[in-house]
């Protein structure tokens, strides 16, 4: 039972997971770009959280605001930051949010300090769903995994079948052409850059409440986003689910029997998905 036990809570940590790296996922397909500020946006959204916990008189209900702000900084971001260094390279856009990450880690710590903080979720935190057998489901990671396949299935929905989702979908094949059909590609990708941070402050807030964090904690959650878009398939969404799903249960099964070794097997899963099924496990033109 015990065993079983480690095989759900896998699967609920997978689901924050795949919830972390479908942003990234968004923005390699539509831009080919990886956003290597994507981690220390994510705890800059949960430091977010922590103040609007403070000093609004809204408990869990204030965190609503931190996802539409997001979505409103990355539209921003796109147009001033991230649009001018694709013109200039792939190369500079690496550059570009590798400088904004070290720029969020340092005024965090100035503005924060150093200390591990949590979010005081109240009663949610501790909240859990018995199923029996001495096996209990934590409400925090259930909402994980459901936001995380709401987030994903509503992006696949937009993405087929919205007049915007098609640009996006025409302007990753192939920019130029779709420039043709009337699509603005500044417009398209500060979009996609908008859904990416308003998903990654939902993963953040989320991920504040069911563990401790820190100014740097960013650095290893962009790499459990990172390995869970390409154990899935760089791109796909559907895959990125199917990769945070298969890192959690790695990292949590493994853990059951040497809790030390939790995160190596996770890293060696990634590199053994690179060495065999390079273009993921489900590939983004099958999405």
């Amino acid at each position: 039972m015990d065993v079983l036990n480690a095989l759900t809570q896998g699967i609920l940590l997978g689901g924050v997971f795949a919830l972390f790296a479908s942003g990234l996922s968004i923005m390699f397909g539509v831009m080919r770009i990886v956003n290597l500020a994507h981690g220390d946006l994510a705890v800059l959204a949960a430091f977010i959280a922590v103040v609007a916990l403070t000093y609004t008189p809204l408990p869990f209900g204030a965190l609503v605001v931190v996802a539409p702000i997001f979505g409103l900084l990355g539209y921003v971001m796109q147009r001033l930051l991230v649009t001018p260094s694709l013109e200039a390279g792939p190369l500079a856009t690496l550059v570009a949010t590798f400088g904004l990450s070290i720029v969020i880690q340092n005024a965090l710590i100035e503005g924060f300090s150093a200390d591990v903080r949590s979010l005081d979720a109240g009663g949610l935190a501790t909240a859990s769903i018995s199923l029996g057998g001495g096996i209990d489901l934590p409400l925090v990671g259930v909402l994980g995994l459901g936001t995380a396949i709401a987030v994903i299935g509503g992006m696949q929905i937009f993405l087929s079948r919205s007049r915007t989702g098609r640009m996006m979908r025409a302007a990753s094949d192939d920019v130029d052409t779709a420039a043709l059909t009337g699509a603005n590609s500044r417009h398209i990708y500060a979009v996609a850059t908008a859904i990416a941070f308003g998903t990654l402050a939902l993963a953040g807030v989320l991920f504040g409440t069911r563990s401790s964090f820190s100014p740097t904690s960013g650095t290893l959650t962009l790499i459990f986003a990172f390995e869970a878009v390409v154990i899935g398939g760089l791109g796909s969404l559907w895959g990125t689910l199917l990769g945070g799903l298969s890192l959690g249960l790695t990292q949590s099964m493994v853990a059951y029997y040497d809790p030390a070794a939790a995160i190596l097997a996770g890293h060696l899963v990634f590199l053994a998905v690179l060495a065999l099924r390079p273009q993921g496990l489900i590939p983004a033109r099958s999405t």
